[in-house]
């Protein structure tokens, strides 16, 4: 995309009523931002959903004036802009239906990483960093990035413990780059520059800080990866709202269960029990399921599988069909093999046991 694109997106942007949904479908009907801000009225208003309150600012010349001093900040400053057109836009953002129309990003974003996200409270306990620490070094050498907010608690240790397993690290801001909040938090960010990782936000200096806009972020931080891991978080914490995004992205979600007396595993406990969230029950279990490889000495040899009875068919049956898809829906099996779900379900159960295959979230099977 071009500069000038930029411009004429950056000053939309500052348009009242358009937001990434608007600006959007304004372009893909007329063309391109610049076609968009020099538009008639009639036009405008041809595009399914667009009233006369949305396109009241379009062609407000003072904001192509604080566009452009945007755009000399950033090459002042370091900092890049993408849009959805370019191939650095994260990938996963592409299938939200409110993701940011443009980026602004700083350090390298890795898009030949595979990106986890991670959430949880600023009040962390030692049992959250314990799993942070644990999980960031059974990670370690695999072709992974970590998401965070760069917050207080669970987001700074998210990040500082990717950094000492060196693995690459995204810190999703609420604000523009020409500044960094927590304050505290401006050395971390500089590591993390260092380090082979990013700093990104869908926020120009000239939008300010607000408090929604960490309520925004966390959509980013959702929509980012395909998978989010929460670690502690109490009832109703800035979490629960990043869980909300991620179920409507049809992410794959796991939450850190705890006792019913920890005030900040109560939410994630919560998250689980309306089925929100999968439990998270051990180190190993997880990275499978995030389909990521780890360091191989994390896990113990294979053990010798548990020879089936040949009397069993249906379960040769399913191997069989197996051994051609490698990974596999219940559904898919149900229909390949023309065995029932109900009846299907115990199968699995006991090539898993005998070491024949892994089951993954989402209902999928894998041929172990």
């Amino acid at each position: 995309m071009t500069s000038e694109e930029y411009l004429y997106i950056l000053a939309l942007k500052q348009c009242k009523n358009i937001g990434n949904i608007n600006l959007k479908k304004l372009i893909a009907n007329i063309g391109s931002a610049k076609k968009v801000w020099e538009s008639s009225t009639k036009s405008l208003l041809s595009t399914s959903g667009i009233g006369k309150q949305t396109i009241q600012n379009i062609g407000n010349k003072e904001f192509l004036l604080i566009a452009e001093k945007e755009i000399k900040l950033c090459e002042k400053q370091g900092i890049n802009i993408i849009s959805q057109t370019d191939q650095l836009y994260p990938k996963h953002l592409l299938n939200c239906d409110d993701s940011p129309v443009v980026l602004f990003y700083k350090g390298n974003l890795n898009p030949d990483r595979n990106p986890v996200s991670m959430v949880g409270t600023r009040k962390m306990t030692s049992y959250g960093k314990t799993f942070i620490q644990d999980l960031l070094a059974g990670l370690s050498g695999s072709k992974v990035s970590t998401v965070s907010g760069l917050a207080l608690g669970v987001d700074s240790c998210v990040h500082e413990e990717s950094l000492k397993n060196k693995i690459p690290t995204i810190a999703v801001l609420a604000q523009g780059l020409s500044s960094i909040y927590p304050a505290r938090n401006k050395t971390l960010a500089n590591k993390i520059l260092e380090n082979n990782g990013a700093l990104i936000t869908e926020y120009a200096s000239f939008e300010g800080m607000a408090k929604e806009n960490f309520l925004q972020r966390n959509r980013i931080i959702a929509g980012f990866s395909s998978n989010l891991i929460v670690v502690e978080t109490a009832y109703g914490g800035g979490s629960v709202t990043t869980v909300s995004f991620a179920n409507q992205y049809n992410r794959d979600i796991f939450a850190l269960p705890g006792k019913i007396t920890d005030i900040y595993s109560q939410g994630c406990n919560q998250l689980i029990s309306l089925n929100k969230a999968e439990p998270i029950v051990d180190i190993n279990s997880l990275i499978k399921n995030l389909n990521f490889i780890p360091q191989t000495e994390l896990f113990p040899k294979e053990e010798a599988k548990i020879e089936i009875d040949p009397e069993k068919k249906d379960h040769h049956k399913i191997l069989a069909i197996m051994t051609e898809n490698k990974t596999i829906s219940l559904d898919e099996l149900a229909e390949k093999s023309g065995i029932l779900h109900h009846k299907l379900l115990p199968i699995l159960l006991d090539l898993e046991i005998y070491g024949y295959i892994n089951c993954l979230s989402g209902r999928q099977y894998q041929l172990n």
